[in-house]
């Protein structure tokens, strides 16, 4: 099989890892602060940026966790009606060179594996996988991925908040809400604009600034879709080698996928 429909399949198993994503606005447990309801329209409120900040700087010191993320995507069929679509993916770190995702969903049951040197993806529903060399540390395989296979890797922004790709100079608008319950961690909630997307940010209170819940909606489509994770972290998870490291299980296919700058992999 040809190497454009080879990446016109992992493109369609992987179409719900889009970057985490939400829905379903947390009700405020406390009334947002006056300043942050009287805000106009494109204000990039400083307390905003400094919680986007904070948490960023937070998440990059972290050298291995595991964040469960509770989705759920929009979809569009043919009729032009909106669906939703659930799913749970698992992310495993441990930072700089290692990372195994998990995504159990309504329609695609996907694992990505980087072990330091490869990117593996396999579809567990057709057995079909891929592998392609990968930089020698994880953000640099986030956006390389990114940048030559056109695949945005599951949960991809906890990689970039903080860093240099992802500055304030992008907002459009930022402001500081209200107090929201998430789970039984009590969160604070941003709302940010960019172009072609508005998105929120519920951020948890005092020393571990973790983000809670994250909604996205995409803005220059006239469904303006979007995507919800509400995320459940463990920062001393159990993690072995083995996990990092793809061996095909029986039957499995490899395939080869197209690059931007690179001939496909053999199949």
């Amino acid at each position: 099989m040809g190497s454009v429909a080879h990446r016109a399949r992992l493109a369609a198993l992987l179409g719900q890892w889009i970057t985490v994503s939400g829905l379903a606005l947390a009700g405020c447990a406390t009334p947002p602060p006056p300043e942050a309801s009287a805000a106009p329209v494109g204000i990039v409120q400083p307390e905003a940026v400094a919680a986007l900040d904070r948490m960023g700087t937070y998440l990059r010191s972290l050298t291995t966790f595991e964040v469960k993320a509770q989705t759920l995507t929009d979809e569009i069929l043919p009729s032009g009606q909106k669906i939703q679509v659930g799913g749970t993916t698992t992310l495993t770190v441990r930072r700089p060179d290692r990372l195994r995702a998990e995504l159990d969903g309504d329609e695609r049951d996907v694992v990505v594996i980087y072990d330091g040197s490869t990117l593996t993806l396999f579809d567990r529903g057709s057995r079909y996988y891929t592998t392609v060399p990968a930089a020698p540390s994880l953000a640099q395989t986030v956006a390389e991925v990114e940048r030559r296979y056109d695949i945005t890797l599951p949960l991809a922004d906890l990689f970039r908040w903080g860093s240099d790709s992802a500055q304030p100079r992008d907002l459009r608008s930022a402001t500081a809400l209200c107090l929201a319950r998430i789970g039984d961690r009590i969160c604070e909630q941003f709302a940010m604009q960019q172009d072609m997307v508005d998105w929120q940010v519920w951020i948890a209170r005092g020393d571990r600034p973790l983000p809670c819940k994250i909604v996205i909606t995409t803005t220059d489509q006239p469904s303006q879709p979007q995507h919800m994770a509400v995320l459940d972290w463990s920062l001393h998870p159990r993690t072995n080698e083995a996990m990092f490291h793809f061996v095909p299980p029986a039957g499995a296919q490899r395939i080869g996928i197209a690059s931007s700058d690179a001939p496909s992999l053999p199949t």
